[in-house]
């Protein structure tokens, strides 16, 4: 343990800890910037600049290791008008558009601006003007926004490994870019999200469609239908000050009923959908010698992974298109004909936890007939802009349910949203199929957790399963590293591009990096999902009675021609640039 004194106050810390770690242990605030607690400590903002007694100078608090004896300083007039003072700095070449900016009332810079009571400022002069990415259709870049905290590149390079962006240039010409400064779009970016996440103020975004779906809403000629993810429920409360992971489901679907969309529907009814074909693909692959281990598909970054990085392994994807593509599908064939709704003037909108879904409804493949089975694609936050843009009082709605007949869906549909959710929803299908009854033990702890990598051996019908989850693109790289060696013998895999699943994905609410260092978001939100779960009297995907109607009446059996034609899909391979 190391001994030292923090504002006055005797503080203990275990050896190797910073001044920023100690302070915060101990109730004492210091500001950052680029700090984000596991992703990146460079002190390169200065923000959490320290005096330490006996030594001359500042020093950064969020890289300085705790020193037996050190007598620190973290507000003395000096270090507030340093502080202010690089605040002024950042912000004489930052767009000032604060009003419009997206991050208005959730960016770190701009508390940071109040709390230090920045009026003005006073080194004006030359500015770096940047064009604006919006090629892509999830992710939109403006450098002219950007603070150089680097946290996205830490993030994209060392969380996630791929190393789409890095710093560029050096001095004022510094700037995170691309690849010779192309387009997201053109490099190899999966539209994960994580450095949306990241980024403490609004030089990163998603793509953003809410004109475009209040357009439609306004159009009395087109029928407007929602659907909701699962992990959109557990975080959606949060844009309106409830606690993290309060599952706000029924004020969620009330708000949207106000907007004025036609149905609301729940996407667990697609995810049901997904682990009706998924189990019988991965029965049909283990008892008539398919392609093993079979990996999963329903998060579109980790497919546009693979398809850039490993396209000579996509045989192992599953076929089966993700629950919102199918739910589409399903909503302009089987409901349109069946309530006679003509199928080109049904406008299908996804709310959904992950900005890759923008780029999955996009992607050519993700149609029938000629008609795209999902329209648009608005994230959790794009939905609270709506519910806050209509003056809905979202706290004190009343709770509404789910339109019939796509708002029935299982205990199994709800935890897709977090890592392990898909494996253990496909096993409580598959393990009833190649029993061949109805098993009581349900709970696969074995993939529950938020360890990037959780393998399991599972003794199924007497046949021994191995089986492997993986959350993160940099957790998914090892897994198939082995696969493409031949090293590895598994069965089924689940692979998230996110770390921690869809409850922690790049459309979420963003939290800043001291709740990020504090509160563990992911489990909060994770935790409500088991919780649906565990209360929901039907908790197999197979025994959805309002799927197995649809089945009837439309598809027949899961796996068969016409199931195929509307919920599965292919994929191919990628080049990892454009340029």
């Amino acid at each position: 343990m190391v001994n030292l004194i923090i504002d006055g106050k005797p503080i203990k810390v275990e050896e190797h800890t910073t001044i920023l770690e100690a302070a915060r242990q101990n109730g004492i605030d210091i500001p950052t910037l680029c700090f984000l607690k596991g992703v990146n400590a460079m002190g390169d903002c200065r923000m959490c600049i320290v005096e330490i007694e006996g030594r001359r100078g500042f020093v950064p608090s969020c890289i300085q290791t705790a020193e037996e004896g050190m007598v620190v300083r973290t507000n003395s007039p000096e270090i507030l008008e340093a502080r202010k003072i690089i605040l002024d700095l950042i912000l004489s070449n930052h767009h000032q558009d604060c009003l419009t900016c997206t991050r208005n009332g959730n960016c770190e810079l701009q508390d940071l601006c109040v709390k230090f009571n920045v009026k003005k400022i006073e080194y004006k002069g030359e500015m770096t003007e940047h064009e604006i990415d919006d090629k892509s259709p999830a992710i939109v870049r403006d450098f002219n926004k950007c603070l150089l905290c680097r946290r996205c590149v830490a993030t994209c390079k060392n969380v996630q490994k791929i190393g789409a962006i890095d710093c560029t240039e050096r001095g004022f010409n510094s700037c995170v870019s691309t690849t010779y400064d192309s387009s997201l779009n053109d490099v190899d970016c999966t539209f994960c999200g994580q450095c949306i996440e990241a980024c403490p103020c609004g030089a990163l975004k998603e793509k953003e469609y809410t004109d475009d779906v209040w357009e439609k809403l306004k159009d009395p000629d087109v029928y407007t239908v929602v659907q909701t993810a699962p992990a959109v429920r557990v975080a959606i409360g949060e844009e309106f000050g409830m606690p993290i992971g309060t599952n706000a489901k029924g004020k969620m679907v009330t708000a949207l009923k106000n907007i004025g969309f036609d149905k609301v529907f729940d996407t667990n009814t697609g995810a049901d959908f997904t682990i009706m074909e998924e189990a019988t693909e991965f029965v049909e692959r283990l008892q008539n010698g398919g392609t093993l281990p079979m990996i999963t598909s329903c998060s579109p970054g980790w497919v546009r992974f693979a398809e850039k990085n490993y396209p000579d392994l996509l045989g192992h994807l599953s076929s089966c298109k993700s629950p919102h593509q199918m739910f589409g599908a399903i909503i302009k064939s089987y409901f349109a004909q069946k309530y006679e709704i003509p199928a080109e003037k049904i406008c299908v909108v996804s709310v959904m936890p992950c900005i890759a879904k923008k780029y999955e409804a996009s992607r050519e493949e993700m149609e029938v007939d000629g008609l795209r089975d999902v329209d648009y694609v608005i994230t959790t936050r794009e939905l609270a802009r709506m519910i806050k843009q209509a003056n809905i009082d979202f706290v004190n709605l009343e709770d509404g349910n789910f339109d019939d007949p796509m708002g029935e869906a299982t205990g199994a549909g709800a935890i897709f949203g977090t890592t392990g959710g898909v494996m253990e929803a496909a096993l409580r299908t598959a393990a009833d199929v190649l029993e061949g009854k109805d098993l009581q033990k349900i709970e696969y702890e074995q993939v529950r957790g938020e360890k990037g990598i959780k393998e399991a051996t599972l003794n199924i019908a007497g046949k021994e399963l191995k089986i492997v989850v993986a959350s993160g693109l940099a957790n998914a790289r090892k897994i198939m590293d082995q696969i493409k060696a031949g090293k590895a013998d598994y069965h089924f895999v689940e692979i998230m591009a996110c770390p921690g699943g869809c409850v922690v994905g790049g459309g979420q609410p963003i939290k800043n990096s001291k709740t990020r260092a504090t509160v563990d978001v992911r489990k909060l939100r994770a935790d409500a999902l088991y919780s649906i779960d565990e209360a929901s009297t039907i908790r197999k995907s197979h025994e959805n009675p309002a799927l197995k109607q649809i089945y009837k009446e439309f598809f027949g059996k899961p796996g068969e021609e016409k199931a195929h034609k509307y919920l599965h899909t292919h994929y191919t391979p990628k080049a990892k640039y454009n340029i």
